[in-house]
């Protein structure tokens, strides 16, 4: 009973460090997200994107699936602070679209977006996961990372779509290794399993007296 209850108290205590180390994974892959750390180079529609959010405010944009100050809302914060990395400024928020270059996005050519499906499907899911995740943390970050990590090996090595400009090719950040640590570690495994250790069962032994009469 000792060693049980010293487990589960081992077992609880590790649920415990693994919880805080999920809260902050999650949050700092928000950051990651939503302050536009750029994290790859490739061709979106609105031109060449760094960020998840970038790939997807173009979308979300053109397809009219969220009105426009909330798509402006999720870019301005890092609107703001490259805009003081860069110039010491903060942009206006009349000035968002024109900044991102997406004014005229909805006259853009769809075919860039979809030649990179997976790219814009993990933005999509890695967004999604960076917002969710402050809340309760999840797996969707993660399975949005390693969507755009395969994209972008998909056209880097294997060449598919096929750039003829070197100027343009897919290019991968070294924060992109740390997003993709943070999605990792944002998981919340359960480890309520190993708590429930099996209770110790009886070794039946047969009587002395038992024993005796079968060998007479």
């Amino acid at each position: 009973m000792a060693n049980t209850s010293t487990t589960t108290k081992t077992t609880i205590s590790s649920k415990g460090k693994w919880s805080r180390l999920s809260k902050y994974a999650s949050r700092i892959y928000f950051l990651l997200i939503v302050l536009q750390v750029p994290l790859f180079r490739v061709q979106c529609r609105s031109g060449t994107c760094t960020t998840p959010l970038q790939v997807t405010s173009s979308q979300l944009i053109s397809s009219n699936i969220f009105p426009l100050p909330v798509v402006k809302g999720l870019l301005y914060p890092g609107a703001v602070i490259n805009g003081l990395v860069a110039n010491m400024t903060a942009p206006k928020w009349n000035d968002l679209l024109s900044i991102y270059n997406l004014t005229d996005i909805k006259e853009a050519s769809a075919v860039t977006d979809l030649q990179r499906l997976e790219v814009l499907a993990g933005s999509y899911f890695c967004v999604a996961g960076s917002l969710i995740g402050i809340l309760k943390p999840g797996r969707m970050s993660m399975f949005g990372t390693l969507l755009v990590i395969w994209g972008l090996v998909k056209e880097g090595i294997l060449g598919k779509p096929v750039n003829t400009d070197p100027e343009n090719a897919v290019f991968v950040y070294p924060t992109m290794l740390l997003a993709l640590v943070c999605a990792l570690f944002s998981v919340k495994y359960d480890l309520n399993k190993v708590a429930r250790s099996a209770p110790a069962q009886p070794i039946a032994r047969p009587l002395k007296s038992s024993s005796k009469s079968k060998l007479r």
